[in-house]
């Protein structure tokens, strides 16, 4: 014990302690500086966000975070329907069909296409399974055959079907 206190007396002498001060100047800038470069990558990059804000913001609205940006995107895709125009009935199928896709890529079903994903999906997920799968069939007309017509009660029938299938999702 009393080898400690005599090796901690000479580490404390004013002395060296004069002599270190350049070296604990150094190495506190240095030490800033790393600081700074972390609290900047923080905050430049998206990892704080969906890290922590993602999660405090879900708690605190007791919603799913991004909720109302989809909700704004779903009624883009509603207002389509009120143009009175077949290209704009098609167009709205496709994105549902799209946004209906990027929902259970984020939920982590697997797959390279909407029917890869809808495969891996259970009506205990989606009431509305098989239903959604001829929404997915309607879509895939639309874009592979051109000669296709769509009708407005057709795409709003479809646009329902969707619709059920983000409100069992609890983004509507």
């Amino acid at each position: 014990m009393a080898q400690v206190i005599e090796i901690l007396s000479i580490i404390n002498a004013p002395g060296i302690q004069e002599f270190l001060f350049p070296v604990k100047i150094v190495f506190g800038g240095i030490g800033l500086l790393f600081f700074i470069f972390c609290a900047v990558v923080i905050f430049r990059t998206s990892w704080l966000k969906y890290s922590v804000l993602l999660d405090v913001t879900e708690f605190l609205t007791f919603r799913p975070f991004g909720l109302r940006r989809m909700t704004r995107r779903w009624n883009q895709i509603k207002d389509r329907l009120q143009t009175g125009v077949e290209a704009e009935y098609k167009l709205a199928v496709i994105e549902a069909d799209s946004m209906i896709s990027e929902v259970l890529g984020r939920m982590g079903f697997k797959g390279a296409t909407l029917g890869d994903r809808l495969q891996a999906v259970t009506a205990a997920i989606i009431p509305n399974i098989e239903d959604l799968w001829v929404a997915h069939k309607t879509r895939n007309n639309v874009v592979h055959d051109p000669d296709y017509r769509l009708f407005l009660p057709e795409a709003e029938q479809t646009l329902a079907i969707y619709e059920k299938a983000f409100a069992a999702l609890d983004l509507l």
